[in-house]
């Protein structure tokens, strides 16, 4: 169960195509299910079920599926569904997994969005609250919650979340790779000019605006690439920066190759998926040192974080790196190293071994329960 899937262009959308496609290729059946914002049946040759859904008012690029728990205990019993994945379960991942314990099929649930951190950006103070409620909800009543970093499952214990391990994500090691880097497109970008970038949906939560400084400075070109919601503010106020709007594929792997520092400025991260593939690339990240950064980088060894909110340091980070090609490489070749054995086919490895564990849990339960109702 996707609660946000493809077409989306997300960290949620794009760990499941990944792990369904290597699923897929192991030989294991699965199916999606997840809002109907396009009608596609199949992705990755895996069958994908819609659910009706509607786009949050306010939140760009939210689709929000009301999808009844009867209906989708039917789709899991006739798929014959072993283990149930919960990905960023919110309101369709908390029916999917009413529908589950019907069937008695356990639950893995994998925490992905800081729904109440974008009740809070998003000035939805209300919503804080009922957010919170309704993820300590979820999460503690599946068999398995599978948590990115360490401050995840610090806020996860905090509602009462027990049964946490921890689970990050894969980086796609054949796209991204340093020998993408093109210097035909570094010529074409910034003409000799070090290149500094942000690649990554541009929404406000991704706190873009704090490359505003960089994006006025003449000896540096800020490269963009992306699209969403703010492009058009982010245009106007960076008229000097380039915009490549939404790459993927050997195209994205290439500029990110391309460029000198990569920055990923946002703060409410469980993960950032975006750092691991500048690492594979070569390129050195500068990042806040809040949430999901805190564990893919070692300040100084293979990243350097600046404090949260603190944009000024945010410049000297990068300052430093641009300023030092032999700084840049120590972190890069650290990064590079860091990510060496973060394949997406090792990761689901990962998690087919928590599908596992879950399954003889719930096996044992249930010889348990057959034994004392004897």
């Amino acid at each position: 169960m996707a609660e946000s899937f493809l077409p989306r262009v997300n960290g949620v959308s794009n760990t499941v195509r990944q792990v369904v496609a290597r699923l897929g290729a192991q030989g294991r059946e699965c199916i999606v299910i997840a809002p109907d914002f396009c009608l596609d049946d199949h992705v990755e040759g895996v069958p994908v079920v819609r659910m009706k859904s509607l786009q949050l008012p306010g939140v760009p690029d939210v689709d929000v599926a009301f999808g009844r728990a009867a209906p989708i205990a039917g789709i899991l019993d006739d798929f014959g569904a072993c283990v149930v994945h919960l990905a960023s379960p919110f309101i369709l991942g908390a029916r999917a997994q009413s529908a589950a314990e019907s069937l008695g099929i356990p639950t893995v649930a994998v925490f992905q969005t800081d729904v109440a951190g974008f009740a809070r950006h998003y000035r939805l103070g209300p919503l804080t609250g009922i957010a919170d409620a309704m993820i300590g909800r979820i999460h503690r009543r599946a068999t398995m919650t599978l948590a990115p970093s360490r401050s995840s499952a610090d806020y996860l214990h905090g509602l009462g979340v027990r049964r946490i391990r921890s689970w990050g994500r894969g980086v796609d090691l054949r796209l991204f790779r340093p020998d993408a880097r093109c210097v035909h497109l570094r010529e074409r970008l910034g003409g000799g000019l070090p290149l500094v970038g942000y690649v990554g949906r541009l929404a406000p939560e991704k706190r873009i605006e704090a490359l505003l400084p960089l994006a006025h400075r003449t000896d540096i070109r800020l490269v963009i690439i992306g699209d969403g919601p703010e492009q058009a503010f982010l245009r106007r106020a960076m008229p000097h920066a380039v915009f490549l709007g939404h790459l993927s594929g050997p195209a994205l792997a290439s500029a990110m190759a391309s460029l000198d520092v990569l920055v990923a400025p946002g703060e409410l991260e469980t993960f950032c998926q975006v750092i691991q593939e500048a690492m594979a690339s070569g390129v050195p990240v500068v990042a806040p040192g809040v949430g999901g950064p805190l564990d893919l980088i070692e300040h100084g060894r293979d990243g350097l974080l600046y404090p949260p909110g603190d944009h000024l340091a945010l410049v000297a980070a990068v300052e430093q790196l641009v300023g030092s090609r032999a700084l840049r490489l120590r972190i890069a070749d650290a990064g590079l190293e860091r990510v060496s054995l973060r394949s997406w086919d090792a990761l689901t490895d990962e998690l087919v071994g928590h599908y596992e564990h879950v399954c003889r849990v719930n096996a044992r339960v249930g010889r348990a329960s057959v034994a004392a109702a004897a």
